[in-house]
């Protein structure tokens, strides 16, 4: 007993697409759609509070300490001694906000007039200490 398919020549390729499976796949993700769009368009109302944006200005105080070529100390440009300077970090550190030092030294003022100045700020217990610098 032969059993054929319906067709007389087995050598021709059959040149139709089944899009059976293709509609399946499409109507399942039809109702998928249909089933998820009142989830996402179901929404709760609610009163939700006025912000007042306003900008928080912060002022920074900050006080230069510079050190020119000749080794003298500048405090924000006035000229000091050592001991004056002494006596005005100390003050500086028994604030209980203290502004930050800043230390700016010539390029050609010895490294040990710029330690000096650090020191200085340590030993009265500077807490904000930096550095200004060229940018390149």
């Amino acid at each position: 007993m032969a059993f054929g398919g319906g067709l007389e020549n087995d050598d021709e390729v059959m040149s139709e697409i089944n899009v059976t499976p293709l509609v399946d796949v499409m109507l399942v993700l039809l109702i998928i759609f249909i089933l998820t769009v009142p989830v996402l368009t179901h929404t709760v109302t609610l009163e939700l509070p006025q912000a007042q944006n306003q900008p928080n200005v912060i002022e920074l105080s900050t006080v230069t300490i510079a050190i020119a070529k000749d080794g003298t100390i500048l405090w924000d440009g006035e000229a000091l001694t050592e001991a004056a300077l002494d006596a005005r970090l100390e003050a500086l550190a028994a604030q209980e906000d203290q502004p930050e030092i800043q230390i700016r030294g010539d390029t050609h003022a010895e490294y040990g007039s710029v330690v000096k100045a650090m020191a200085a700020a340590q030993r009265a217990g500077i807490k904000k200490l930096g550095f200004i610098t060229k940018p390149d």
